[in-house]
């Protein structure tokens, strides 16, 4: 088979797009440097808007339009398959709009959707979990990105009450003094924030947690919390995207 160039639309953030090209280079089977995929990372942040933001009706303008442009820059450079490590960018309103654009330019590439990646892994590997706790951004929680994926899999998303979403949860990804996107590690406070989430969605009967905003895995450096197995969605993609470049290369789990 021909190998793919791998594209990553590394902005959406910053750290998020350096985590994912991480896991890609640690998930695949390469004993020397020219073993490891050829990887393309356009990270251009400024000239995408705010997901959440939008979302949330506080900016008008759809972030679709800059991601197509700039997955479109990926397919002119070589790449065969793109990702996007931003969780709220697959919510259908920008997410469809994303897929539309890039229809109408005639680009072709194959784009992944990171949340159907994480629905089937949960499927594969997951089978006896019923009931998944959903940690995010408020974009994310109030566009029903997980439970629009994950209840017609037969999976209960769990997901904090909006009090808690709004005051502890989003700030710690998000907080310009504390947040992991300002500060691009987990802060005490922002740990703190996040383990109150987990133990609250644990008590909700949650079974395993979903890290679903792509800053959440920079917070954790074990595969479980509370008892509970985390799902961390950037580490799914990165997977899925070697599998979709070269599956010869993606060591097994």
């Amino acid at each position: 088979m021909i190998e793919k160039w791998i594209g990553v639309v590394g902005g959406v953030g910053p750290f998020a797009g350096i985590d994912l090209l991480g896991k890609i280079a640690a998930q695949t089977v390469a004993q020397q440097d020219q073993d490891h995929l050829t990887v393309l990372n356009w990270s251009q942040p400024s000239e995408i808007v705010d997901r959440t933001e939008y979302l949330l009706g506080e900016v008008d303008e759809n972030p679709a339009g800059a991601l197509a442009v700039q997955v479109q820059q990926l397919a002119k450079a070589g790449a065969g398959v793109v990702g996007i490590p931003c969780n709220t960018a697959h919510a259908p309103r920008i997410f469809n709009k994303m897929r539309a654009e890039l229809a109408a330019a005639n680009c072709d590439v194959k784009l992944l959707h990171m949340i159907e990646e994480v629905g089937r892994f949960l499927q594969t590997t997951l089978p006896q979990v019923t009931q998944v706790g959903v940690l995010s951004t408020t974009g994310t929680y109030r566009a029903g990105v997980y439970v629009d994926v994950l209840e017609p899999l037969g999976f209960t998303a769990v997901l904090p009450p909006l009090p808690l979403q709004t005051e502890k949860i989003h700030p710690a990804i998000y907080d310009p003094v504390y947040g992991i996107k300002a500060c691009g590690v987990a802060t005490k406070q922002a740990q703190e924030n996040l383990r109150e989430g987990v133990a609250t969605l644990k008590a909700a009967g949650a079974e395993a947690i979903i890290l679903g905003c792509t800053e959440l895995p920079l917070a954790f450096n074990k595969p479980t919390i509370a008892g509970l197995p985390l799902i961390d969605p950037t580490l799914i993609l990165a997977r899925a995207l070697i599998r979709e470049a070269n599956p010869a290369k993606l060591k097994p789990l």
